[in-house]
């Protein structure tokens, strides 16, 4: 089989942006739907701009979040800017909404039919790079002491076909949970949020890659966080998240080892 050309340019941004690599933290930060950009080979996937700006294309508020929790613990963070509709980096390839021909009951045209090689060509561009630098981040830290942790940045709708969600803040994990569960601990301590214990998504092996494979299948610890996007669609929404988190993770991590 030839796999078609690279649907990147030259001029076109790369699959991720990494800062502060060699920060102090022991928290490695990711962001796998940071951004909602798609390869000028792509066209629009026959959407209209208004499709293209909602929560179907990106996590809105989640690179802003994560970037000021990055500058506050002096973590590493690595950013993937391509929209989710082109592929989505955190779901295993075999998948079936790897590359969705459908999003919330919306459908994506220039998804359906896709050949093999043309899924393959996407997962080239921008899935496997970003997958391996963040693995190389990762594996940087693997001889620290104490050893590294990963948190995954995320945000939900606060409707989702109608039903609207109850939580400020959604804490996930599946086998691990031992920063999860020190971390639910802490935000409801604070009694100011609604916090969902594995809602409003569960992490599991169907339907997530990134703490799976870059974290619990190696014996790190992790967390997915989900954000409500309503409270970090804007600036001060995203310092204020990133201010609680950046004070609440390090305790959780102290933790850890009590456990």
């Amino acid at each position: 089989m030839t796999v078609p050309p690279l649907p990147l340019g030259p001029d076109e941004p790369a699959p991720f942006e990494v800062l502060r690599a060699s920060g102090h933290s022991r928290f490695v930060l990711c962001c796998d739907h940071a951004g909602k950009l798609l390869p000028r080979a792509l066209g629009t996937l026959g959407l209209d701009s208004n499709e293209r700006q909602r929560h179907i294309a990106w996590d809105i508020g989640a690179a802003g979040l994560a970037r000021a929790l990055s500058a506050l613990l002096d973590a590493p963070l690595i950013l993937q800017p391509y929209s989710r509709l082109a592929i989505d980096c955190n779901r295993p390839l075999a998948a079936d909404d790897s590359i969705a021909v459908s999003s919330e009951d919306t459908p994506i045209p220039g998804n359906l039919g896709l050949s093999a090689a043309d899924a393959q060509a996407r997962a080239a561009a921008i899935f496997e790079p970003y997958h391996t630098q963040l693995r190389q981040l990762i594996d940087a830290r693997m001889g620290l002491t104490p050893a590294p942790l990963l948190v995954s940045v995320h945000s939900f709708t606060p409707v989702y076909r109608g039903d609207r969600r109850p939580w400020d803040v959604g804490v996930l994990y599946d086998r691990d949970a031992r920063l999860a569960n020190c971390l639910l601990e802490l935000l409801r301590a604070e009694q100011r949020w609604q916090v969902g214990d594995n809602q409003p998504y569960r992490v599991d092996d169907e339907h997530d890659y990134t703490v799976k494979v870059h974290a619990e299948h190696r014996g790190l610890g992790y967390v997915e966080l989900e954000i409500r996007q309503d409270l970090i669609a804007d600036a001060a929404g995203q310092t204020a998240w990133a201010g609680h988190l950046a004070r609440l993770l390090p305790r959780a991590a102290a933790q850890i080892a009590d456990r």
